[in-house]
């Protein structure tokens, strides 16, 4: 179980505090670590984290930290809780230490508890925990957060094994803007293994969308040919793969949500980050992958089109 504190939600801002718990194959605690990050910067939200300039003016940089961390990950899944984005702080903040964190695998305990089909009024952590009463002590303290995590995905996994669902995992690979091409490739094959360089998943251009725009996801849909989606996390199904069935359907596949954007596809519409709030700020249509998946086995033609 991994949580990270931050700064902010951007591509620049820095870890503040992180924490793990290490757990077996059952879901059973072995250990926990937490530690303090000195960000050199603004802390950003203490009203959340709680970790003033002052608290962490004489905690550990980053990169006295990294080598302990990568003890407690290394040969282990990343579990968190919206684990895209504490895959992405850490990530960035091992690639600025000139180092990589040696993670192949995240799961997301949004996508597990959509997933299991758990009867949440939202997936915030809180209402996951409340779910299994689990009692949270101090809210986005990263070692609290992280030890309710735990707690709370110990009966998950189990019911995920009677129900013998295949965990949702992902692989972690390397973020695209840290991927200079002007360093020799040898220095991100010892960072990142002999694969190619490579983003969340290898980029790839896809062709134009046929169909003009027909605005936004009605309630309900249906999904109509030309309509703008974009997608926001980890999802059940591999996110390429639910790309390609969506532009195979005459879908237009956007890469981030703007005024014109018909429909988000989010497993956490609850999240913080960039396109969730973007969706928000525009009163952009917002629907989960099982919904997704559903309309998007009868798309409505075109107009013009006949199917």
């Amino acid at each position: 179980m991994v949580d990270v504190e931050t700064t902010g939600l951007g591509k620049d801002d820095r870890i503040v505090s992180a924490a793990v718990y290490r757990l077996d194959g059952r879901g059973e605690v072995q250990d926990h670590w937490y530690s303090p990050v000195n960000p050199q910067r603004d802390p950003g939200p203490v009203w959340i984290h709680g970790l003033t300039s002052a608290m962490l003016a004489d905690a550990p940089l980053f990169p006295e930290i990294a080598g302990e961390l990568a003890e407690r990950l290394a040969g282990r899944v990343l579990v968190a809780h919206n684990a895209v984005f504490d895959w992405s702080m850490l990530a960035r903040e091992y690639a600025r230490a000139q180092s990589a964190a040696p993670v192949e695998h995240r799961l997301c305990t949004i996508v597990l508890a959509k997933e299991l089909r758990l009867p949440l009024a939202n997936h915030k952590l809180e209402s996951l925990a409340a779910h299994y009463g689990v009692v949270q002590q101090r809210a986005h303290h990263a070692l609290d957060d992280a030890r309710v995590l735990a707690e709370a995905f110990r009966p998950s996994l189990h019911l995920a094994a009677a129900a013998e669902l295949p965990l949702p995992l992902h692989a972690c690979r390397p973020l695209t803007e840290w991927v200079d091409p002007a360093v020799p490739a040898p220095r991100y094959g010892a960072l990142y293994g002999s694969g190619p360089r490579s983003g969340w998943r290898p980029a790839r251009k896809r062709p134009a969308c046929p169909y003009p725009n027909p605005g936004r996801l009605a309630q309900d849909g249906p999904l109509v040919q030309g309509m703008r989606v974009a997608f926001s996390g980890d999802t059940g199904i591999d996110r390429e793969l639910l790309e390609d069935r969506a532009t195979d359907a005459g879908l237009h596949v956007a890469s981030s949500v703007s005024r014109l954007t018909s429909v988000l596809v989010t497993n956490d519409p609850d999240s913080p980050t960039g396109k969730a709030v973007k969706a928000r700020e525009y009163g952009t249509p917002v629907i989960d992958e099982r919904q997704f998946t559903e309309l998007l086995r009868a798309v409505t033609p075109a107009p013009g089109v006949h199917g």
